[in-house]
């Protein structure tokens, strides 16, 4: 699918097939592949990886370092961070550039699900199957199949398969 009518796909773009974009979309140097679906006010940074048939709900931002395996589902305003340590400036005040912060890689694995209004610190790995309940703060790494709320996310059930 082309680019929807106000919406930025940057030339760097790698999308695989048959994906579905909506308006209002900002990507840039990032990875989609076959069959995902971008909601409605939605940013994808460069270096940011997106498997197959993964659903992004509108209005989340996918920072630089994120990694989504297959078949993710990623709730409306799901926010990522990647830096351990923001500023604006650097110790002498003049603008940050890229030498001067580290990127944190994050991992979502497949079939794990992300509710609305997710934050999701950066260096975590959620793991397969996992379940992030809505308004939850992820701080640490989530196990496989365990479904966490609250903030900090804990752990309050292990999912059915």
């Amino acid at each position: 699918m082309g680019a929807p009518e106000y919406s930025r796909i940057a030339p760097d773009v790698k999308l695989g097939k048959d994906v579905k974009i909506y308006a209002f979309v900002n990507l840039y140097g990032c990875e989609v592949d076959d069959e995902s679906r971008i909601g409605t006010f939605v940013e994808i940074q460069k270096g940011a990886k997106i498997g197959k048939r993964v659903k992004v709900s509108s209005h989340s931002f996918i920072c630089e370092g994120v990694t989504i395996e297959d078949e993710v589902f990623i709730g409306h305003g799901v926010m990522f961070i990647n830096d351990k340590y923001p500023r604006a400036t650097t110790a002498d005040g003049s603008p940050q550039s890229e030498a001067d912060w580290v990127c944190v890689p994050t991992v979502i694995k497949k079939r794990a699900s992300i509710g609305s209004n997710v934050t999701i610190l950066c260096g975590v790995t959620i793991g397969e199957g996992a379940l992030v309940g809505a308004g939850s703060v992820v701080t640490r790494d989530v196990p496989a199949g365990a479904v966490v709320a609250g903030n900090p996310a804990r752990p309050i059930a292990v999912k059915e398969s």
